[in-house]
């Protein structure tokens, strides 16, 4: 059995947040690593913290029919937006995953809305992303502050952002699985 502590963190990992973080910007955060080089350093999106905004607080939507909410994808550069998507055809798209992209041509990506081309069950935004300069993610993976999962990225969809951390974990199983239930604050137990 492969030991999924050693997996390193690649384009379409998931990064889980250990159970006792400890801090409040990703406490059981799940975040989808979207370009990660160990020169340049990595890129993220925080899979489960929402916002109260919807797309249309932040651009003009040309489709009032399609109105997703925002994500937040985390603490830094929280004015800028960022997607991901199952739109193969979108140029410029960066492939994660067998079914899953980073980005593309956003002017396309509008006109495809407002065209009712995109179905928001295939698309996600987010507002801020997550990062780290070139070392440092390995760092944390070796303090034990991630757990790396390579095989999960393309399964974000199908499952609620609400309970993303704790399905991950237990997907995983194992001692992952045993995580997976420990409470928010031990000491309320």
């Amino acid at each position: 059995m492969e030991d999924k502590s050693l997996i390193k963190p690649q384009n379409g990992s998931l990064l889980i947040s250990e159970p006792f973080l400890g801090d409040p910007n990703f406490e059981r955060t799940v975040i989808l690593v979207c370009s990660h080089d160990e020169e340049e350093g990595t890129f993220g999106l925080v899979l489960n913290r929402t916002s109260n905004l919807k797309l249309s607080d932040v651009i003009d939507v040309y489709n009032e029919a399609f109105d997703a909410e925002l994500g937040v994808g985390g603490p830094v550069q929280y004015n800028t937006l960022h997607y991901v998507h199952r739109l193969q055809n979108l140029p410029q798209a960066v492939k994660l995953d067998d079914e899953l992209y980073w980005g593309g041509d956003f002017e396309l990506l509008r006109t495809m809305i407002g065209a009712g081309l995109v179905n928001t069950d295939d698309i996600r935004f987010f507002l801020g992303y997550s990062g780290w300069t070139a070392g440092q993610l390995q760092e944390e993976i070796d303090k034990n502050v991630w757990i790396v999962n390579n095989d999960a990225a393309n399964k974000l969809f199908n499952l609620d952002s609400d309970t993303l951390w704790r399905s991950v974990l237990r997907e995983m199983g194992g001692k992952f699985k045993v995580l997976s239930n420990y409470p928010t604050d031990p000491r309320l137990n």
